[in-house]
């Protein structure tokens, strides 16, 4: 959501691009977990907060929030920037659901237009396809994943596809059923791609069809999280929560194929684990990626050999708080936004665009318990 500002002078009307963008900030309102459900706000948060994110400064002014929403754990941004999807209802005891609002960029504000059962207990991720018209939301202990049709109002209808995983994996503590971590889609949304944690593969789906055509298996104990494409649409990367590893793949839209080119560690050779892996992201010139460890606390950084694919490790900085669950990177390039969520904060960072080391620039956006960034 680009704003522009129009200037006058005595001759001339200019508009200048302010580099001016929303950030939505998705949290924890409840402390609960799936055995029982504190009450709503235990946490002090009220749902999601917007900001108005000045890409020139890298200053961040408070917007607005919800009133309300429970454990909107993980955003995703419709295409055109008309609509926002939260997984809501979060840890809590019955299935979570899916929630919509309309997003109103001229007031800085969120109107709740509805939501649907996410079909699953605990949904961890939503995402809808480069044609708008489909949102798929991974329901992490449930272990199951649903595609729901969209309609002109933005509203999901009756459920297309409910797909539920059986089996464990080689962790009896952590992967002792199916943990569908993220769903997310290819860049022509022509497939759809189900990260299990708890069965240490990835299933390569038909959207149209609900039809698993492929499975990509990870190492035993690694724990598939979360998958991102680079933006040649030529590779993709994916972060392994508890083995520690990014892995890189070559990537064929024709037929979905994720061919296994590097798996390089995320951490340095000092750290030796538990690890909990979360985030990933490539930088919008896709000359970086970038990854969040939860354990030891740090933002990885590779280079990118854009001819192969191939990571090149760059360093690994602290993130100045607990829990970086989360982080994302501005359109501009030039600011990486981490949330700490247990530390309450969102910490900005500075982007040597030429290196891509990142900078620490002081700056603090208090939100409790936030576990989500997505920024248009």
């Amino acid at each position: 959501m680009r704003l522009l500002i129009l200037i006058p002078s005595l001759f001339f009307f200019s508009f200048i691009n302010a580099q001016s963008y929303v950030l939505f900030v998705g949290t924890y309102t409840n402390s609960g977990n799936l055995s029982g459900n504190p009450k709503l706000d235990s946490t002090g948060s009220k749902g999601i907060y917007m900001f108005r994110f000045d890409a020139a400064t890298g200053k961040a002014t408070a917007l607005s929030h919800t009133e309300g929403v429970c454990n909107p754990s993980f955003l995703t941004i419709a295409p055109g920037g008309r609509r926002l999807y939260a997984c809501t209802e979060s840890r809590m005891k019955e299935k979570g659901s899916l929630s919509v609002f309309d997003i109103d960029a001229k007031k800085g504000r969120l109107h709740f237009i509805g939501k649907v059962s996410s079909l699953g207990d605990n949904p961890a991720y939503v995402a809808v396809n480069a044609a708008g018209d489909q949102v798929a939301v991974a329901n992490y202990s449930g272990g199951s994943y649903t595609l729901y049709p969209v309609g002109a109002d933005g509203l999901p209808g009756k459920a297309q596809f409910h797909i539920q995983h059986l089996g464990k994996g080689a962790n009896p503590a952590r992967q002792e059923a199916p943990h569908v971590h993220s769903a997310v889609y290819s860049p022509d949304g022509h497939h759809l791609y189900i990260q299990d944690l708890g069965l240490d593969r990835i299933a390569v789906v038909s959207p149209a069809t609900g039809d698993e055509q492929l499975w990509v298996y990870t190492p035993p104990g690694s724990g598939p999280r979360h998958l991102t494409f680079h933006p040649n649409g030529r590779y993709a990367y994916l972060i392994e929560e508890m083995g520690g590893y990014v892995d890189a793949y070559r990537y064929t839209a024709a037929t979905g194929r994720l061919d296994s080119l590097q798996r390089i560690a995320a951490h340095p050779d000092t750290a030796t684990g538990p690890f909990r892996s979360s985030d990933i992201h490539v930088s919008p010139d896709g000359r970086f990626l970038y990854a969040s460890n939860r354990a030891e606390t740090t933002i990885a950084i590779f280079s990118i050999d854009e001819s192969t694919g191939r990571l090149r490790p760059m360093g690994y900085v602290p993130t100045m708080g607990i829990e970086p669950r989360n982080f994302t990177l501005d359109p501009s390039g030039k600011w990486l936004l981490v949330a700490n969520q247990e530390t309450d904060s969102i910490v900005i960072f500075q982007v040597d665009t030429a290196t891509g080391m990142i900078r620490d620039t002081g700056r603090r956006i208090k939100v409790p318990k936030p576990s989500c960034l997505k920024m248009e």
